[in-house]
């Protein structure tokens, strides 16, 4: 069994942990400073903090989409796309100003995994901030396995999911308080406690847990419609329900409406 390769990269205004499980071959250690290259850029290119960052300069209307980098226009594209299939609960206009990062830390991430997939490091697992891209296995013939913190308790979990070639992201107020705002309103949700998405994607399961928190209890319905996605809940009560697939994924999970 390959000895494990960890990596802590602090960007985007988080912590990155780089975790794989493949033979660290030169050509997996410069897919790695690859992975570590192409965060430090869309940090560069798309942060809201920098003033000179070219979302930036595109939000003050000091660059056109025409003068970035083309992945802005595939972000802002992609944004639309989340915008119309969240009925407006995801937005990249937060507040009026053009800012879309709820979906780019997932999108930076899960393209992190691929240039590490795609140079061979086929067994992997990426963490931005608590927002996992997992691929392959953990160890030979053992999935990957997500714990999912109770955001009533942080000191424990509610439930945790285990698979092969995984997203996980959690949207909540456990360590923020309630700083998600609902677009459509313009004020904060408040009707759950945090909601965890598991899909395949990073770029989408990231920015949609954002738009079903801020749905709050109407996400119920909305995850039950999106069969590639699972769902996990606790609402602000305390009361927890799950989408009917999350249990194929679920090693553990608190039974839905039981209070915590």
């Amino acid at each position: 069994m390959p000895e494990a390769i960890r990596h802590v990269e602090h960007v985007m205004g988080t912590a990155v942990t780089f975790d794989i499980r493949t033979d660290f071959t030169p050509i997996v250690a410069k897919a790695l400073e690859e992975a570590i290259a192409w965060l430090h850029h869309v940090d560069h290119v798309f942060s809201p903090y920098k003033p000179e960052s070219q979302m930036s300069r595109l939000a003050e209307g000091r660059l056109t989409v025409g003068e970035c980098d083309p992945d802005v226009a595939d972000v802002l594209h992609h944004c639309h796309v989340l915008e119309q299939l969240t009925g407006g609960a995801f937005t990249c206009r937060p507040g009026g100003r053009l800012d879309p990062s709820g979906l780019v830390k997932g999108w930076a991430v899960e393209r992190a995994s691929t240039i590490l997939y795609e140079a061979g490091a086929l067994d992997h697992c990426v963490n931005g901030g608590g927002d996992i891209q997992t691929r392959g296995e953990a160890r030979p013939g053992r999935p990957w396995r997500v714990g999912i913190t109770d955001p009533h308790h942080r000191d424990r979990l509610v439930a945790a999911v285990a698979g092969h070639d995984l997203a996980v992201a959690t949207s909540g107020t456990a360590e923020r308080g309630p700083h998600i705002i609902d677009p459509r309103t313009g004020h904060p949700a408040a009707d759950l406690a945090s909601i965890t998405l598991v899909g395949r994607h990073l770029s989408d399961v990231d920015a949609l847990a954002t738009a079903a928190f801020a749905m709050g209890g109407a996400a119920r319905t909305w995850t039950d419609a999106h069969p590639d996605i699972e769902a996990l809940v606790v609402a602000s009560d305390g009361s927890t329900w799950c989408t009917s697939g999350f249990e194929d994924v679920a090693l553990a999970v608190v039974p839905p409406d039981r209070p915590m």
